[in-house]
């Protein structure tokens, strides 16, 4: 198996994707070029749509090892831009570690004026593909209970809850929060 984005997926991009209602955006991989304008798109998004990701992508530190894990070949994200600006990205996050090298997590976030457009489906869709692409056998995505959207989203295309872990993530006011892991095993995708 391999763990680099493979040649099928790197060529498919860029590409137009038209979403319902009309709107077109452009969808190509993320590279290093990218940097200011994820920072950009990170520093713009409103607090309770950051609180629970892994990590703080507003910080150009975090940013530049996101970088370096996608040089590297453990991070593929797809962006979606609506003319020059960052409307969303899907990344597939995937390692070595010998016991879990068959797996890997989706996380997607979409900027809140392409809110209800289907497009963190649309996103999870493609970055999906990708992880199929280079041989995973099962992708898992993580979100609060709370977050019913996301939930929603990942159920449209397949994914199953798997796991709920009590108490798991932290918010900034210092309340628990249950983790639901979501899960679908590649074996079974089904393109329809």
């Amino acid at each position: 198996m391999t763990t680099k984005t493979a040649p099928a997926a790197v060529s498919r991009f860029p590409h137009a994707l038209r979403l319902p209602g009309g709107t077109s955006l452009t969808l190509r991989l993320m590279g290093a070029g990218d940097r200011d304008e994820v920072l950009q798109f990170a520093q713009s998004l409103p607090a309770q749509d950051t609180l629970f990701l892994r990590m703080d992508i507003a910080d150009p530190l975090v940013v530049e090892e996101w970088i370096k894990n996608i040089a590297a070949g453990r991070t593929t994200t797809v962006l979606a831009y609506d003319g020059k600006s960052l409307a969303g990205f899907a990344s597939l996050h995937h390692n070595e570690v010998r016991w879990t090298r068959h797996i890997g997590e989706i996380r997607t976030i979409v900027g809140s004026g392409y809110r209800n457009m289907r497009l963190g489906v649309r996103l999870a869709q493609e970055i999906f593909a990708v992880g199929k692409e280079i041989g995973l056998q099962k992708i898992t995505a993580n979100m609060t209970v709370e977050q019913a959207g996301a939930r929603a989203a990942f159920e449209r295309i397949g994914f199953r809850p798997e796991a709920v872990l009590c108490d798991y993530v932290i918010d900034g006011e210092g309340r628990t929060h249950d983790m639901l892991i979501m899960s679908y095993d590649i074996d079974g995708f089904n393109d329809d």
